[in-house]
């Protein structure tokens, strides 16, 4: 049986980063760090960044809004697959609608690996329509890419139908 691995640094950091999110917006911790596996093995601290990050999400368009949620936990089906997970933060857009947000503490990706990114977005689009009992138009996603302080809006997110079928080519286990 192979044994659980400690963390990696940018884990450990966008771990950090994201309970610090948690504290701000005064709500539990879910996971603290020293719960991690490796949690007391030297280096398990943050890799120094979490400082650098603070500062940036505090002078980006995000440190004065509040969220409607955050750490939201959802399970839903696409298709046949039973997709789980949990979305980093939702707020109200204009319109009534909702802005799924999930912080990235590394580099924004390019070409095909952001177009891939993508998809997490459209996963968590649906779920949030699901969870709200509105209409997955009313919900837009977005990548903020913290360190960079660039908030990335893809437009063309996959739909439900899009999801179902990219799913379908992927093997049951």
């Amino acid at each position: 049986r192979p044994l659980p691995r400690p963390p990696a640094p940018y884990a450990r950091r966008g771990t950090a980063f994201h309970r610090w999110l948690e504290s701000r917006w005064g709500q539990q911790r879910l996971l603290d760090l020293d719960d991690l596996p490796g949690a007391s093995d030297e280096g398990a601290a943050a890799d120094g960044q979490l400082e650098a990050l603070q500062e940036a999400f505090e002078a980006s368009d995000w440190a004065d809004r509040e969220p409607s949620d955050i750490e939201v936990p959802f399970e839903t089906l696409i298709g046949d697959r039973l997709i789980r997970g949990r979305m980093d933060a939702v707020f109200r857009a204009e319109g009534g609608g909702y802005e799924v947000v999930d912080w990235k503490t590394g580099r924004p990706p390019s070409g095909e690996e952001a177009r891939v990114a993508g998809v997490q977005l459209a996963a968590y689009r649906l779920a949030w329509a699901r969870l709200a009992g509105v209409e997955v138009e009313r919900v837009s996603a977005a990548f903020h890419y913290v360190a960079a302080n660039v908030t990335v809006r893809p437009a063309d997110l996959l739909d439900e139908e899009g999801l179902t079928e990219l799913l379908g080519r992927i093997p049951s286990a």
